[in-house]
C-alpha cells in the first residue's frame, strides 16, 4: 500500500499536470520513443533502481558523526600530541633551532621589502610559527614573512598610503589591516572547505609567478646592495635594471659589504655541497653548516660594520639597519576602518592569491616528498587564523616560506611542534639582540634577499621539461614572467591564472571525440602467442604467472584515425556497416555538447545514406540543404550502408546536464528522420554514474524502441553481460563458460525468430526469451552461480563496448540494408 507521502505527491502531480509515468518503462498501453516493452516480473534477476533526491541528500548532508569529525579536524594536533615522545622532541629541537637562526635575519630583511621597520618582520615570524602548529596538517611548513608576499604587501601599503594621504595612517596599521582582512577571507574558505579552489591555479602559473617575482625582487635589491640611490626601486623591473646601469657610477662602500656577502653566501653553499658529496658520511654536518651560512655571514658583517661605524653611530659610513626596539612595542588592538579597507580593496585579490598559492603549493610538494597528505582546506584555516591573530602583536601578512620549509624538512623535523621551538628562538632575539641588530649592513641584508629568492627562479632544465610535457603551457609561463618584469607582480599573477583557465576552457569546449574501430589482438610472451586453447590441463595447473594460460585473443577498440599513436598500419574501420562507436574524450556537458554531436552527425551523414531515398514525394518536399539531382536526372545509386546503431562510450563522462541531454535528444530525433522508417538504436557503454543513467533514462535512452513494420516482423533480441558470483577458477565455471560460448555461437548462426508484429507480441516474445534463456533463468542462475551485471530493465546500457557491439550486431538484421 502506498504511503501517505506518495499519495500526496501523486495527487499534487495530477493537479499540476505532471506525467509521472511518461517513460512507460515497463510497457503499458501507450508506447513512446525509447521505452521498454518487456516485463521483468518473470525474471529472477537484478533490476537496477534509480537514485533519488532523498538518497543524494542523505549522501551529502552531514550527520552527527560528520559534524563531530569536522570540528575535530580543525585541531589536527589533538591526534598526535598525546603520543609525543623524546625522539620526536630531539628532531623538533634541531629543526626548530636551525630554522630560528635562519628566520631572524630573513624576517628583518623581508620587512624592508614591505616598507616596514625590521621589527615587524620579527613579530610576523614569531606569531606565524607559534600559532600555525595548532592547525597544521604539514610538519614541514614554516609560516612567516616571505619575499614575494612582503613585496606585494609593500606595494599595497604604498598604494593605500597615497590614497589615504601620507602620514594620515601609519604603514604598519595598513599592513595589519590587510593581514586581518585577507586572513578572514582565507579562514572562511578553509572553514567552508573550499581548499580545492587552489587547484584552479596550474603549475605553470605558479612557476611563472615565482620566477617573475624572484627576478623583480632581486633586481629591486641590487641598488641597496650596491649603495646606488637616486631612483625608485618600486618601478617595473626593466626600468629598475636600466636605472641601475645608468647610475652604476654612484655605488659606494656599501657595494663592498653587499657583493662580498653575496659571494660568501654562494661560496659557502658550494663548498658545503661539494664536501657533502665528497664525504657522504658527514653530509649531515655540511648540511647544517650550509643552512647556517646566512647567520654566519651576517654575524661577520655585523662585526665589520661595528668596527667601521662604532665612532660614527649618528652618521654611519655604511648604511645600517638602525634601531630595532626591544620587545613587542607595537602590540595593540588593530585599527581597521572602512577607509583603510577601501584604500587597498583593489589589491586584496592579489594578496589572497599569493597567500594561497605559496603556502598550498609548498605544503603539497613537501607532503609528497615526505610521504604524508595535507588537507588544503585545513591549511587555509591555519594561515588564515595566523594572519588574523598576528596583527595584535604587530605582525603583517605571512604565509609559507619555501626556503625555510626546505631547511626544516632536511633538518629532520618530526612534528609541527618544531614551530614552537622556532618561536622561542625568535622571542629571544626580540628581547636579547636588538642592540646587535643596529649594526646589520643594509647591503648585506639585500644580499641575503637576493640569495634567498634566487632559489625561486625556475631553471632552464625545468622549463624544457615543461615543453616536453605540455608545449602549449610554456608560452603561459613566459607570459607571466614577462608581464611581471615589464609591469607588476600583481599583473603577472592575474595573467598566468587567467591564461591557464582560458586554456582549460578551450580544451573543454573543443574536446574532440573519437570514432573507434575493432581490432583483434593477441598477447605475445617471448616468441610465441598465448592461447588458452593450446594449453593442456597440466600446463594450466602448473602455471606460475597469472597471465599464462589465460585466453589471449581478444577484441579491442582503437581510434580509426590512429591519433592516439597506435600503429597506423593496423587497418581499422567501422565494426559493421551502419554501426558507429563514438568515444567522448572529455566530460560531456553544455560547453562541448554541440561540438561533440556536430562531429558525430557529420561523420554519420558522410558514411551512410538515407534509408528511404523516396521519402520525398516531390522535389519541393526536399530540404534546401539536400536538393537531390537536377531536373531530368536520375539519382545516383548510393552504395553506402544505412544507419543502424550508435554506440557511445561514456568512460570519460561522469556527469551530464540538461543542455547536453537536450542536444542528444535533438540528434536522436534528427537521425530517426534520417533512418526512417527504421529507428536508430542508441547503446551506451561504461556509464559509471547512477545519476547519468537516470538522466539518460529520463530522456528515453536505454530502452528498446518498438518498430511497427508488417514487412519486417522481427523481434528485438537483448544481450546482457553476466558475471560469476564465486569460483572464477573452478571447473564448474570453466564448463559454464564453454556452454555459454556454444550457446552464443548457435544464437549468432541462427536467424532471429520473427512471428509477431504488434507491440504486445514483441513484449511477450521478449518475456519468453528472458524466461527460456539459460543465462537469465532464475533457477539456472542460482545453480550455476552467475548473475547479470547491470539491470535487465535497462538493456541498452552496457558494461563495456564489446557487449554493446554484440547487442547492436544481434539486432542489426531488423534494420534496412
Amino acid at each position: 500500500m502506498a504511503s501517505t507521502s506518495t499519495k500526496i505527491g501523486h495527487g499534487l502531480a495530477k493537479v499540476l499536470g505532471i506525467d509521472l509515468n511518461y517513460r512507460n518503462e515497463t510497457g503499458s498501453d501507450r508506447v513512446t520513443r525509447g521505452e521498454s516493452l518487456f516485463s521483468i516480473d518473470s525474471a529472477d534477476t537484478y533490476v537496477e533502481h534509480e537514485p533519488t533526491t532523498l538518497e543524494w541528500l542523505r549522501e551529502y548532508a552531514p550527520n552527527g558523526r560528520d559534524i563531530a569529525r569536522y570540528f575535530s579536524s580543525l585541531f589536527p594536533f589533538l591526534q598526535w600530541i598525546t603520543r609525543y615522545n623524546v625522539q620526536w622532541l630531539t628532531g623538533d629541537l634541531v629543526a626548530g633551532i636551525t630554522v630560528g637562526c635562519v628566520v631572524i635575519p630573513q624576517s628583518m630583511a623581508y620587512a624592508k621589502l614591505a616598507n616596514l621597520s625590521p621589527e615587524f618582520g620579527l613579530y610576523s615570524s614569531f606569531m606565524g610559527v607559534l600559532i600555525y602548529w595548532f592547525f597544521a596538517t604539514s610538519k614541514d611548513i614554516t609560516i612567516g614573512p616571505v619575499a614575494v608576499l612582503s613585496t606585494v604587501t609593500g606595494n599595497v601599503v604604498l598604494s593605500a598610503e597615497a590614497k589615504l594621504g601620507k602620514g594620515v595612517v601609519s604603514r604598519d596599521v595598513i599592513a595589519s589591516s590587510l593581514a586581518i582582512v585577507a586572513g578572514s577571507i582565507v579562514v572562511f574558505m578553509g572553514l567552508t572547505r573550499l581548499g580545492f579552489i587552489v587547484d584552479v591555479i596550474s603549475l605553470a602559473a605558479i612557476s611563472a609567478f615565482m620566477t617573475g617575482s624572484a627576478l623583480s625582487i632581486a633586481v629591486g635589491q641590487i641598488p641597496t646592495m650596491m649603495g646606488i640611490t637616486g631612483f625608485s626601486t618600486r618601478d617595473p623591473t626593466y626600468r629598475v635594471f636600466i636605472n641601475i646601469l645608468k647610475h652604476l657610477g654612484r655605488s659606494n662602500l656599501n657595494a663592498a659589504f653587499g657583493l662580498t656577502a653575496l659571494f660568501l653566501l654562494y661560496f659557502i653553499r658550494y663548498i658545503c655541497s661539494f664536501c657533502a658529496r665528497r664525504f657522504p658520511k658527514k653530509s649531515k654536518l655540511f648540511f647544517f653548516l650550509s643552512t647556517l651560512r646566512t647567520a654566519f655571514v651576517l654575524l661577520l658583517y655585523i662585526l665589520i660594520s661595528y668596527l667601521v661605524n662604532r665612532n660614527h653611530r649618528s652618521k654611519p659610513k655604511v648604511s645600517v639597519l638602525g634601531v630595532v626596539p626591544r620587545g613587542f612595542k607595537h602590540a595593540r588592538v588593530p585599527h581597521i576602518t572602512t577607509d583603510i579597507i577601501s584604500a587597498f580593496a583593489s589589491e586584496l585579490p592579489s594578496t589572497v592569491i599569493v597567500l594561497l598559492i605559496e603556502h598550498i603549493s609548498i605544503a603539497k610538494s613537501f607532503g609528497r616528498v615526505n610521504n604524508y597528505i595535507i588537507n588544503p582546506s585545513q591549511e587555509l584555516v591555519a594561515i588564515g587564523v595566523t594572519n588574523c591573530i598576528g596583527p595584535f602583536l604587530g605582525a603583517y601578512p605571512a604565509t609559507g616560506s619555501f626556503s625555510r620549509t626546505a631547511i626544516k624538512s632536511k633538518a629532520g623535523v618530526r612534528t609541527p611542534f618544531a614551530g614552537v621551538i622556532t618561536g622561542i628562538i625568535v622571542l629571544l632575539a626580540i628581547y636579547a639582540l636588538p642592540a646587535m641588530f643596529f649594526y646589520i649592513p643594509n647591503a648585506s641584508l639585500a644580499a641575503v634577499i637576493i640569495h634567498a629568492v634566487g632559489d625561486l627562479i625556475t631553471p632552464p632544465n625545468v622549463v624544457y621539461q615543461f615543453w616536453r610535457v605540455s608545449p602549449i603551457e610554456v608560452p603561459i609561463f613566459f607570459a607571466g614572467v614577462l608581464v611581471t618584469v615589464f609591469s607588476t607582480i600583481e599583473n603577472g599573477i592575474y595573467t598566468t591564472v587567467v591564461c591557464s583557465f582560458v586554456l582549460y576552457l578551450f580544451r573543454l569546449f573543443k574536446a574532440d571525440g573519437k570514432f573507434l574501430g575493432k581490432a583483434k589482438i593477441h598477447s605475445v610472451v617471448g616468441d610465441h602467442l598465448l592461447d588458452r586453447s593450446n594449453n593442456s590441463k597440466e600446463e594450466v595447473a602448473t602455471r606460475k604467472s597469472p597471465t599464462e594460460g589465460e585466453k589471449s585473443v581478444r577484441n579491442i577498440f582503437l581510434p580509426i584515425d590512429h591519433n592516439d599513436g597506435t600503429n597506423p598500419s593496423i587497418e581499422l574501420e567501422d565494426p559493421y556497416p551502419g554501426i558507429f562507436i563514438y568515444r567522448f574524450s572529455e566530460a560531456f556537458n553544455y560547453p562541448n555538447a554541440n561540438h561533440y554531436l556536430d562531429q558525430l552527425t557529420e561523420t554519420v551523414f558522410r558514411k551512410t545514406r538515407r534509408t528511404n531515398p523516396a521519402a520525398y514525394g516531390r522535389p519541393g518536399d526536399r530540404p534546401w540543404n539536400d536538393p537531390g539531382p537536377r531536373s531530368g536526372q536520375k539519382e545516383e545509386h548510393d552504395n553506402r550502408p544505412t544507419l543502424k546503431a550508435i554506440i557511445l562510450d561514456f568512460s570519460a563522462v561522469n556527469n551530464i546536464d540538461i543542455t547536453s541531454i537536450q542536444n542528444l535528444i535533438d540528434v536522436r530525433n534528427q537521425l530517426d528522420k534520417y533512418a526512417a522508417p527504421d529507428t536508430v538504436d542508441w547503446h551506451f557503454a561504461h556509464v559509471s554514474n547512477r545519476w547519468t543513467k537516470r538522466a539518460l533514462a529520463a530522456s528515453g535512452f536505454g530502452y528498446y524502441t518498438p518498430e511497427h513494420d508488417a514487412n519486417n516482423p522481427t523481434r528485438w533480441k537483448p544481450i546482457f553481460s553476466v558475471a560469476e558470483l564465486a569460483g572464477a577458477n573452478s571447473s564448474a565455471a570453466e564448463a559454464q563458460a564453454r556452454a555459454q560460448r556454444k550457446d552464443l555461437s548457435q544464437a549468432r548462426s541462427n536467424d532471429i525468430e520473427a512471428h509477431h508484429s504488434s507491440s504486445s507480441s514483441d513484449a511477450g516474445s521478449f518475456n519468453k526469451n528472458l524466461e527460456t534463456s539459460k543465462a537469465y533463468e532464475g533457477a539456472s542462475v542460482k545453480a550455476r552461480g552467475i548473475a547479470v551485471v547491470q539491470g535487465l530493465n535497462r538493456p541498452l546500457f552496457h558494461i563495456d563496448i564489446t557487449s554493446a557491439l554484440e547487442s547492436a550486431l544481434a539486432n542489426s538484421s531488423r534494420k534496412s540494408h
